[in-house]
């Protein structure tokens, strides 16, 4: 799978009584469809997934991916404290065609996650998943980081496609890149432009009530409902390699010129627009621009996602026109002057 561009981390809507808000994790995807993202992140760290049950994990799933449009990327975040829960919803994910599954290493046991045990744990996860897993290093969350030289050698794994490194450390970007050159080249299904073919691209959705009738059945007299026929779609290859993203969108700039592909950004779910002109001036070259963007963007992404957190995404979500809604305890809310702050920060940032 293709895992380039801006990729928003999806909050998970949620009512004052915590219940999840379907209806708007579903206004939400479907609004995010409409924009160039190139796909999305549903249970992520943005995406609370930690707070919520195995059933509403699957649910969160389904409702996502029923309501993204089928050419938008879709990853889910499917870590769990066992290679055999992870699996599990990593299989959920697939009957739901997910393109792909975000999986950081296990947290309980700190202490013995020795190099050993998290190449275990990915290996083993890698050698049963249905999907193709992208590794998460998120030290801010996960007491363990995982070292350059284990993503190295898990790059070389078949099914391990690539890296949400959100240390926010340039750095380790360019050192995840150069470690993983000589992992395996993967051909890769795309579009004639080389955008990525999703998996529900290519499975054919089923109407409840289809009303399709062919030309020849109705010279025929013949006025039978049949499914439509489904559109081909055009298709090359491409060759990818490791594939390496930002968690930071006040780093996405100096990480896609140290060899990233994109960036997984908590700041896309509410200013998508912001993140892709970043990337889009990159991909053209023009650097001085980019820079211009990337600026704009920086000082709003630390206050409002490295700072206030998931509560801060979530009311920049409501200001912007998309739906953030509440969080779960033991998350706080954030008073009305830092609410007062974050509309002054994105007073001028495009959504």
């Amino acid at each position: 799978m293709l895992i380039e561009g801006v990729f928003a981390a999806i909050p998970t809507p949620f009512y004052l009584d915590e219940r999840i808000y379907f209806r708007k994790l579903e206004a939400n995807m479907a609004r995010y469809s409409r924009s160039l993202l190139s796909g999305m992140l549903v249970l992520g760290s943005t995406g609370e997934a930690v707070m919520l049950s195995d059933a509403e994990s699957r649910d969160v799933l389904r409702v996502a991916a029923e309501a993204a449009a089928p050419e938008k990327v879709l990853v889910a975040g499917v870590s769990r404290p066992s290679v055999k829960q992870t699996v599990e919803l990593a299989e959920v994910a697939a009957g739901f065609h997910y393109d792909a599954i975000l999986v950081h290493a296990p947290t309980y046991y700190a202490k013995q996650m020795s190099a050993a045990a998290v190449l275990s744990y990915f290996r083993s996860v890698a050698d049963r998943s249905p999907l193709p897993v992208v590794l998460y290093n998120i030290p801010q969350c996960v007491p363990y980081q995982i070292p350059i030289e284990v993503i190295a050698e898990l790059a070389q794994h078949p099914n391990i496609i690539g890296l949400k490194e959100s240390s926010g450390d340039v750095e380790r970007i360019r050192a995840a890149v150069e470690a993983t050159k000589t992992a395996p080249q993967r051909t890769e299904t795309v579009t004639p432009v080389f955008e990525a073919v999703t998996a529900r691209m290519l499975t054919p959705k089923v109407e409840s009530a289809s009303t399709f009738v062919s030309a020849g059945d109705l010279a025929g007299g013949s006025a039978l409902a049949a499914s439509a026929p489904g559109a081909q779609i055009k298709t090359r290859t491409k060759e990818v390699g490791f594939q390496v993203l930002i968690g930071s969108a006040s780093k996405l700039l100096a990480s896609l010129e140290a060899g990233a592909t994109g960036g997984i950004l908590a700041f896309a779910s509410f200013a998508p627009q912001a993140c892709q002109e970043v990337y889009f001036a990159w991909k053209d070259h023009d650097l001085e621009l980019a820079q211009e963007k990337q600026q704009r963007i920086a000082g709003s992404n630390q206050r409002i996602v490295g700072e206030l957190g998931i509560s801060g995404v979530k009311y920049a979500c409501d200001f912007n026109g998309y739906f953030g809604g509440h969080t779960r305890a033991p998350l706080l809310g954030i008073t009305a002057t830092e609410k007062e702050e974050i509309e002054g920060l994105l007073a001028g940032t495009r959504n």
